[in-house]
């Protein structure tokens, strides 16, 4: 029975049991509670009304609905809609003015709830864009925006709902609406210290994880689906869930590049570099997205052979130059830019992939990308691109070579870190040495 088996018959055998007290090998998880319903009112509180001023938005709207509902009804509070509701927020020169207009029934728990300046009942099955309309003659706004854009975060107003509004509100305000995906994303964007706190804590077990997976690791007996394996019993036992899509996280690769992708039941050999990229999610809220690199020996090694040492110090010096440039003020096309001069000075191959992207709600979540920076072309900046403190991202180093069959094999060594006032900090300590597995 390999390690890997072990700890799964253990934990099985743990929860059959069902003690009150857990086992000394089961550990406690440090996320209890729901932080987000108090996090949530912060942020609206205190970041939304910067990210309108911003983007020059005077109102922005929200329509929640049953079911399959706007991709951010929860980050304002509609997530428990019934019949059509709408969250607006209204710039003042007193200030953020937020109310919902919801039918009865769910317009009595929001008001209980206290978490808005009004909620306006209205009839069930009249609808709602008459009291929407006599909203904006109240505030009088010059710009609306309205949840629609390229990506699926801002894309939240369905066509049917569209064609309703744009029917049912005068052309007087339809004509002042604009996409709301600048704001969402210079909202979204931007973390609270609370946090980045969180994540923190989730980031320093992502990698720890990882770390003990390759510890328990046997060259040419061990699988990528083992090492899997451990880490989705690891998760089990704490209690949190998947950074993104179950069957590809986490994402164990032994072999040749295969992007994000299930494991496989290959074999580990001397030789191989193992990639594991893995993420969870904590409070059911924030993810993290951490990738650790191990090295397979051949029985008798006790180092890793040189070329294979120069391999990962080439794909470190390029997420510490990607880290070294993340700092407010900077376009996400220069942390690319930065990485990308390391990686050819190196002699790595090109690759298809951007440097980071934002991480926290959702893997891949709303902010600058670290990307438009390849060599040769200009950089691309705009002002949706701009780092700012308090965001938070996932970035790699790269080096990558073609292999004895015409296949790559790319060391990506991903990394969480948070913008600063002065520069960037990590989120849990850098992998500094390949990992180095032994075999039998």
């Amino acid at each position: 029975m390999s390690p890997f088996q072990k700890i799964s018959v253990a934990l099985v055998i743990s929860i059959m049991a069902g003690c009150s007290a857990p086992s000394p090998s089961v550990e406690l998880s440090p996320f209890t509670g729901d932080p987000w319903p108090e996090i949530r009112s912060e942020r609206i509180a205190t970041l939304l009304p910067n990210a309108m001023q911003d983007n020059e938005i005077d109102a922005w709207m929200v329509i929640c609905r049953e079911n399959n509902n706007d991709p951010i009804a929860d980050h304002v509070g509609c997530e428990n809609a019934g019949g059509t509701a709408a969250f607006m927020f209204f710039r003042t020169p007193d200030g953020l003015h937020t109310l919902a207009i919801s039918p009865a029934g769910e317009a009595t728990s929001l008001a209980e709830k206290k978490m808005l300046d009004e909620v306006l009942e209205i009839e069930r099955g009249l609808g709602i864009w008459g009291t929407v309309e006599s909203q904006f003659e109240r505030f009088q706004p010059a710009k609306i925006g309205i949840n629609t854009g390229n990506s699926p975060i801002s894309d939240g107003l369905s066509h049917t709902q569209y064609a309703s509004m744009t029917t049912g509100i005068s052309k007087k305000w339809t004509d002042r609406m604009v996409s709301a995906e600048p704001l969402i994303r210079s909202w979204l964007s931007v973390k609270l210290p609370v946090e980045v706190d969180i994540m923190r804590k989730a980031a320093e077990i992502t990698a720890r994880w990882e770390v003990e997976a390759y510890e328990a690791a046997v060259g040419n007996v061990t699988t990528d689906l083992d090492i899997a394996a451990f880490l989705e019993a690891k998760m089990a036992e704490m209690g949190v869930d998947d950074g993104w899509a179950t069957e590809q996280n986490p994402a164990v690769n032994s072999g040749k590049d295969r992007g994000h992708s299930h494991p496989t039941n290959r074999t580990i050999e001397p030789g191989d570099f193992i990639q594991t990229d893995f993420g969870i999610r904590v409070h059911n809220r924030w993810v993290t997205d951490i990738q650790r690199f191990a090295y397979v020996l051949a029985p008798g090694e006790t180092v890793a052979p040189p070329d294979a040492v120069a391999k990962w110090e080439a794909a470190r010096a390029g997420s510490r130059a990607a880290f070294g440039a993340m700092m407010p003020g900077a376009s996400g096309s220069e942390v690319d830019r930065a990485q990308r001069v390391v990686m050819e000075s190196n002699g790595s191959i090109p690759v298809m992939w951007g440097t980071g992207h934002p991480v926290g709600y959702w893997a891949h979540d709303s902010g600058p990308g670290l990307s438009g920076g390849r060599l040769g072309l200009d950089l691309s900046v705009n002002r949706d691109q701009i780092l700012r403190p308090g965001m938070t991202f996932a970035f790699d180093g790269f080096h990558s070579w073609t292999t004895s069959d015409s296949t790559t094999k790319t060391l990506s060594v991903e990394e969480m870190a948070v913008i600063t006032d002065d520069g960037a900090q990590w989120l849990t300590a850098p992998q500094e040495d390949l990992i180095l597995i032994q075999s039998n």
